[in-house]
This record gives C-alpha cells, sequence and structure tokens, in this order.
C-alpha cells in the first residue's frame, strides 16, 4: 500500500500450500474445491528467499551503486530474490513531506535521480543476476503523481469528481497521488508497455502495489505479453481477491498467518487458530499457488515499528 517507507525489511520462507481434506460430522456434503492455476512459475522461484530493499535507506548514500557492494553479504545470508522498492521518480507536486512517497510515481519508464541513473540501474541488473539473485521490482498500477506526464497527455485515464477533477483513491489519505481509471483500454496498453520496458531491461518480476482495482484480465495478459519475453515472477499486495491468481500472479499475501503467528508467540493465541487457519486457507487456495509467509514488511514496519 501506499506509504512512506522507513527502513529495510526481511521477508523470509516462500511456500507452497496443499490441500488438505476436510471431514464433516453427519451427511457428507459436497465440497467445492479451489480452481487449479494456469500460472506456471519460473523453476528459479521455487523454495526462495525473497528479501526487501529500500535503496533510499539501505546505505548511507541512498544509491544503486552503494547498495550493490552489499551484494555478495546477502548472497551468503540465504536471498535468492531481490524485491527493490519502488525505483522510479517521485512526485514534486502536493508531495508528502521533504522526500516524498515512494508510491508516488512521476515516470513508469526512469529511475529515480536520486538513487543514480539507468546505467546505474543496469549494472545493479547485471551485477545482481551474477551472483545468482533474481531481482523484482515494486510496480504502482493503481495511481500516478499530480505531475506525471500522463496527467496532461492522457487526462482520460484517470478518475474525476461531478465537476470534473482529478481525485486521489477514493476513502484514503493518499492526497500526493491521483486514481487512474482501470477501465480505459489504452491505459491498460500503456501499462503493458511499461512493464516490458523493464522486463526486457533485465528485470525478473514486479511486486504489483495495490492492485485491488485493476481488472484480473490485464494481468492474465500481462502475464502472457511478459513471458514472450522470459519467465517472470508475479507478486500481489493482496490476500482477499484470488481470482487474481487464476492466471496472472504467482504469489499474494499471507496477512492472516502473519498477524495469527505474531500472536501466537505473544500467547494472544493457541496453536489450535493455527490449525484452523490452514483448514480455512486450503478451502480457498489452490495447491498450485504460492502464498507469502513473512516476517516484516515496510507497511508492517510502518504501522507497528521493526521488529526488535
Amino acid at each position: 500500500m501506499e506509504k512512506i517507507p522507513v527502513s529495510i525489511f526481511v521477508i523470509l520462507a516462500v511456500i507452497l500450500l496443499t490441500i488438505a481434506g476436510c471431514t464433516f460430522s453427519g451427511p457428507k456434503k459436497e465440497v467445492s474445491k479451489p480452481f487449479v492455476s494456469g500460472v506456471v512459475h519460473p523453476e528459479w522461484s521455487k523454495n526462495s528467499v525473497l528479501y526487501e530493499v529500500n535503496i533510499r535507506q539501505f546505505t548511507k548514500e541512498g544509491t544503486f551503486n552503494a547498495f550493490a557492494e552489499h551484494l555478495p553479504r546477502l548472497k551468503q545470508l540465504g536471498v535468492d530474490i531481490l524485491w527493490l522498492m519502488p525505483i522510479n521518480p517521485i512526485g514534486i507536486k502536493n508531495r508528502k513531506e521533504p522526500l516524498g512517497s515512494y508510491y508516488s510515481v512521476r515516470d513508469f519508464k526512469d529511475v529515480n535521480p536520486e538513487f543514480g541513473n539507468m546505467e546505474d540501474f543496469k549494472k545493479l541488473l547485471v551485477k545482481s543476476h551474477d551472483l545468482g539473485f533474481h531481482v523484482i521490482i515494486d510496480w504502482v498500477p493503481n495511481h500516478s503523481s499530480w505531475d506525471n506526464n500522463l496527467i496532461v497527455e492522457h487526462p482520460d485515464w484517470y478518475v474525476k469528481d461531478s465537476v470534473g477533477k482529478f481525485i486521489p483513491p477514493i476513502g484514503t489519505d493518499w492526497t500526493d497521488v491521483v486514481q487512474f481509471d482501470w477501465s480505459k483500454k489504452d491505459l491498460q496498453d500503456y501499462m503493458i508497455g511499461a512493464l516490458k520496458f523493464w522486463a526486457e531491461l533485465g528485470v525478473d518480476g514486479f511486486r504489483v502495489d495495490h492492485p485491488h482495482k485493476t481488472p484480473y484480465e490485464f494481468w492474465d495478459r500481462a502475464r502472457v505479453e511478459l513471458n514472450k519475453i522470459k519467465p517472470v515472477f508475479m507478486l500481489a499486495e493482496n490476500e482477499d481477491q484470488i481470482d487474481f491468481m487464476k492466471n496472472g500472479f504467482d504469489m499474494s499475501y499471507a496477512w492472516e498467518l502473519h498477524h495469527l503467528m505474531n500472536n501466537i508467540a505473544q500467547g494472544r493465541d493457541s496453536l489450535k487458530a493455527l490449525n484452523k487457519y490452514y483448514i480455512k486457507e486450503n478451502s480457498i487456495f489452490p495447491q498450485n499457488v504460492y502464498r507469502m509467509v513473512f516476517m516484516d514488511n515496510h507497511d508492517e514496519n510502518s504501522w507497528n515499528g521493526t521488529i526488535n
């Protein structure tokens, strides 16, 4: 979600859930089975450890080049996939606080000059790949900054209020961004092209921020187009919209499990709650999708503080 990030976080233990049978007392009932996902996971994504990287705060310099110096250490830690928080230029108009939020994207096809230039990013990709990492980047499809050129070039791609003014995402405090209108086919075509731009550059996939209002069918199509370039890994910042997992995404967030595990560790829940959770989980999600089991991430950090 749209947050001003504050630290670096480790995301551990990518798991593949298995379908468990359920036994009911009394007469047997027909239990609807979850769909079977059409996604073919990249071989390198299986049993992988993800590490979320905040370029701005990882080093004193806050640059691609400075971060690259730490890649050997991360490899020794057992990291497989590097997830870079948004690397795009940050909007200036209506910016939140001096630095602004990474999730206010001013240009979907460029890098934040605070981090370096495009050549610096390409070098980071090459070095990461040479060390055996795969690299995914944060992608923000729900909205753009107020000074993104798309507002001038394609104002019809945005949601407007009753008097024709651009609006931030409804029901949020995300005042530094403007809501896209995802019913526009031309917007979808543009986003496909922008995703392909990064895949052709060498990026191995995307963590998609707040996809909730985007059409499922768009991601099905995006997956097909991206896989023509290379096998990609797609992570949705979503838990309850299961249809994202049918053909578009490899993985979604296991938020409920994260909070439940914290409650168990702190004595607020028992292990029986964990058993109940997995019965429900296995009845909803098919056996061939990934669920992200994590220790922390930038949202949790922003809301609840860092792990002590």
